[in-house]
């Protein structure tokens, strides 16, 4: 599938832009589940200014999101209608230190390598981002965290662009965290924050890396095609023990598998569309429904478009009885 050329359609976008244009690239190639279809344009800004100038250009009613690392997204056949924007290394993915136990760091930089950046400071509180596979841009967006921290207990503000290209700073407190969500404007593009630590020896850290590192290694199947953990933890449970419960660890759905290592991690193991995924989570869903009245709630992002004859309703549509 194919979306209608936007730079054809809005010639003047080009005009001024220093970063790259890229009508209809196929989304496959940037997550990790490595499925999906095209966006309809992917715009990677040289900098803030390429940003906020293609922002102030762009016609309000062309819809905008903006893309990490995709490591947990999951994004449908039909692909993404609009303009998917994607922090480039280069223009958004510098670190420094600024003083008082503080680290500046852009919205695409890996989440571990801040966690590295922050170990060679001497700065102790970053150990847990060794283990979540994205970027700073979504750890932001939706309070990542893991080992007992989260974002919000590093980050002291963040530089973000509305949709009209106006530059804004917000505080920890204007972020309305809570468990894996912030009440951030949708709209908000995220380009960089500022994170506090405190001081710790680095050795010290390190062990706690490293201590990180191997659970992860043992416990989750890192080395497949997935998008992390695909359901929040219910409250009172973890959502791994749910989906366990119900017989769901191992279960397909065409090419998409819920793993046997850790059955909160939905892997492709080949060949799976961006439909196979979506069905087995809602399959998923209804039948840990079905075993204990639990609503999952997913935690992998899902955008996009159906593609052709596609259609999956939550829980299967049997919200309110047993799958």
């Amino acid at each position: 599938m194919s979306f209608p050329n936007l730079l054809e359609l809005h010639p003047h976008l080009v005009e001024g832009i220093r970063g790259r244009l890229t009508a209809n690239q196929p989304l496959s190639t940037v997550t990790w589940f490595r499925t999906g279809g095209p966006a309809q344009l992917m715009f990677q800004p040289a900098d803030e200014d390429d940003l906020s100038l293609f922002l102030k250009k762009l016609p309000k009613d062309v819809p905008v999101l903006p893309v990490g690392l995709g490591s947990n997204l999951l994004i449908r056949d039909g692909g993404l209608e609009g303009v998917v924007i994607r922090l480039s290394a280069k223009g958004f993915g510098a670190i420094e230190e600024i003083g008082n136990g503080r680290i500046r760091a852009g919205a695409a930089v890996p989440d571990k390598r801040l966690a590295e950046a922050a170990a060679k400071a001497g700065l102790g509180g970053f150990a847990f981002y060794t283990g979540i596979p994205g970027g700073l841009g979504g750890a932001l967006r939706m309070n990542a965290g893991a080992h007992g921290t989260e974002t919000c207990q590093r980050m002291v503000e963040l530089t973000a662009y509305d949709r009209g290209g106006s530059r804004h700073v917000l505080t920890n407190a204007d972020m309305g965290y809570a468990y894996r969500h912030s009440s951030a404007s949708g709209d908000l593009i995220f380009t960089s924050a500022v994170f506090e630590g405190v001081p710790q020896d680095e050795a010290a850290i390190r062990r706690e890396m490293a201590d990180v590192v191997e659970h992860r290694e043992k416990a989750q199947p890192i080395r497949e095609k997935t998008g992390g953990s695909t359901f929040k933890n219910p409250a009172g449970t973890s959502a791994w023990k749910e989906i366990d419960a119900a017989g769901c660890r191992g279960l397909t759905v065409g090419g998409a598998q819920m793993s046997e290592m850790h059955c909160n991690f939905m892997i492709n193991t080949g060949e799976a569309s961006g439909h196979d995924l979506e069905l087995l989570g809602e399959t998923v869903r209804a039948r840990v429904l079905a075993n204990s009245g639990i609503r999952l709630e997913w935690e992998i992002k899902r955008l996009g478009q159906f593609g052709a004859q596609e259609k999956i309703e939550p829980f299967l549509g049997q919200e309110g009885e047993a799958a």
